[in-house]
C-alpha cells in the first residue's frame, strides 16, 4: 500500500460582495476494493454557517455547505490521506466476453450491475454518435474480447490526441475534441466513454488525482497539476476495469479515486450558486500530492 496526502484548494474571487452561497462538493476519496481513506477534512474561508455530509446515488461521499452572510471570496481547502494498493504486479485484466455478445443481466442486480446498465445509456455530457462509433470501430472487430478492444482504444486515444489545456472547457462538444484531436483529461475520459457506449458497452467517469511528482526513475504523468479524470469499463464476470487514456494506463497505480458517475456533471469537485450582484468571477485551483511513505512532496498550481 502507498499512503498519499492530497490537498485540493479552490479559491473564488467574485468581483463584488455576494449575499450568500451554497455549494456541493465531491472532494473526499471514496472507499474501494483497492483504496482505503484514512482521514479527510474540509475547511472554508469564510467559515460555513451550515455543513452536511451524505452519500450520493453513486455511493460517493458528498458534502453540502452554505455561507449565509455577505462575502466577496470563498476558499475551499480539502485535505485527505488515503492508502492505495499497488497494482504493478497484478495479473493481467480478464479479457471478458466478446464485445458484441449479448449481455445476460442477473435477475436481482447489485449496485455494480445497476450502474453498468445506467452507464450504457447517454448522459447529459456524453451521447453515443456515429462519429464516435466509427472512430472506435477499428478496436472492436467482431468477436474481440471487450477488455482487449477497450485497451486498444485507450492506446489509440493516447497516441493520436494531444494534451492541450488551452483548447477546451466544460462546454466544448465531444465532436470538436474528436475533430481537432486535442483536449484535456476530462475530454479524453468523455471521449472514451462515448466510444464505448457507442458500441453498446458500459463505461463510467472517474474523478480523482495522480501523483504530481513520481517516484525516482518513473515519468511524470500528464494531467497531474489539478484533479484528474479517467474511465472504467464494466466487464461482465469480473467487474469494472479502470483505464486512463490521458496516460495510457490500465489499472492505474498512482491514482487516488474520489468519485464516479455517468460523466463529469455527476462528480464535479465543486458546484454551487451565489446570490448577489453580477461580477467578474475569478477561479484558481491547486492540488498538492504528497507520497508519505517515502517523503516525496509535489506542489503544482493548476
Amino acid at each position: 500500500m502507498t499512503l498519499y496526502r492530497v490537498v485540493h484548494r479552490t479559491d473564488y474571487r467574485y468581483g463584488s460582495k455576494v449575499i450568500a452561497g451554497q455549494t456541493v462538493a465531491h472532494l473526499a476519496p471514496r472507499s474501494t476494493p483497492w483504496q482505503r481513506p484514512v482521514r479527510w477534512s474540509i475547511r472554508t474561508e469564510p467559515d460555513t454557517d451550515d455543513v452536511r455530509t451524505h452519500v450520493d446515488a453513486f455511493g460517493n461521499p458528498t458534502t453540502y455547505f452554505a455561507i449565509a452572510r455577505p462575502h466577496d471570496s470563498l476558499s475551499v481547502i480539502a485535505t485527505s490521506e488515503v492508502e492505495v494498493a499497488s497494482c504493478e504486479h497484478a495479473a493481467p485484466p480478464e479479457p471478458g466476453p466478446a464485445w458484441d455478445a449479448p449481455v445476460t443481466w442477473p435477475k436481482h442486480s447489485g449496485s455494480d450491475e445497476l450502474l453498468a446498465r445506467m452507464c450504457r445509456l447517454d448522459s447529459p455530457l456524453v451521447a453515443a454518435t456515429d462519429d464516435l462509433r466509427d472512430f472506435a470501430a477499428p478496436s472492436f472487430p467482431a468477436g474481440r474480447p471487450m477488455a482487449d478492444g477497450a485497451i486498444d482504444l485507450m492506446h489509440r486515444i493516447f497516441s493520436s490526441f494531444a494534451f492541450d489545456p488551452n483548447f477546451s472547457d466544460l462546454s466544448t462538444p465531444l465532436a470538436e475534441v474528436l475533430a481537432h484531436r486535442r483536449g484535456v483529461c476530462q475530454d479524453f475520459a468523455h471521449l472514451m466513454i462515448g466510444c464505448l457506449r457507442s458500441h453498446g458497452l458500459s463505461a463510467r467517469y472517474v474523478s480523482g488525482y495522480i501523483e504530481t511528482q513520481p517516484p525516482v526513475g518513473q515519468p511524470k504523468l500528464i494531467g497531474a497539476d489539478a484533479s484528474h479524470a479517467w474511465c472504467s469499463l464494466y466487464v461482465p464476470g469480473s467487474g469494472w476495469l479502470d483505464l486512463d487514456p490521458t496516460n495510457d494506463h490500465v489499472r492505474p497505480c498512482r491514482h487516488v479515486t474520489v468519485a464516479w458517475g455517468r460523466d463529469y456533471g455527476d462528480v464535479a469537485p465543486l458546484r454551487g450558486v451565489v446570490f448577489g450582484p453580477p461580477g467578474k468571477q475569478e477561479l484558481t485551483v491547486s492540488v498538492d500530492v504528497q507520497r508519505l511513505d517515502d517523503g516525496l512532496v509535489s506542489r503544482r498550481p493548476a
